[in-house]
Formats: structure tokens, C-alpha cells, sequence
């Protein structure tokens, strides 16, 4: 699980028991509003091309399942309302 953000904000609570296997919690304090301005120009001239697939959080299951199926052309992205 990825829970990510330029602006400080709260991250939403969720119960501990939907994250699956090995969990890691960890913080990456050293991005600066200008390194986030500099990658957001960069990005685009980049040809990178992703794609996601959301998944509602009460879906994480099935999302998990798709993924170990090779049912997902991309990455799944879980989306917390």
C-alpha cells in the first residue's frame, strides 16, 4: 500500500487487518515542494505510459486476487473515499 501526497494532510484510517503478507510502514520526509514542482515538469516529456486500474478499498481482496491471476494490465490502485 501506497499512501502518497505533495501537501500535508491527514492519511484516513483503514482497519490494520486488510493489509495482506509483509507490512512495512515508512516515511519519506525529504521531498520539497520544489523537487515535487521540478518532477511534475518533467514528467511529462518523459515517455513513460502507465496505467491503473482502481479498485475501491472494500475491493482490496479482489484486487489482490486479480493481481496474482495476472488478471491487471498495469498496476491496481486502491481508492479511499
Amino acid at each position: 500500500m501506497v499512501c502518497g501526497g505533495i501537501h500535508m494532510s491527514d492519511i484516513p484510517s483503514f482497519p490494520y487487518s486488510i493489509l495482506w503478507g509483509e507490512r512495512i510502514v515508512r516515511s519519506v520526509a525529504n521531498l520539497t515542494r520544489r523537487d515535487a514542482r521540478e518532477f511534475l515538469a518533467l514528467a511529462p516529456k518523459i515517455p513513460v505510459r502507465t496505467h491503473t486500474v482502481p479498485y475501491p478499498l472494500d475491493r482490496a481482496n479482489e484486487a489482490l486476487e486479480d493481481l496474482r491471476h495476472g488478471r491487471l494490465s498495469g498496476a491496481a490502485v486502491l481508492v479511499m473515499d
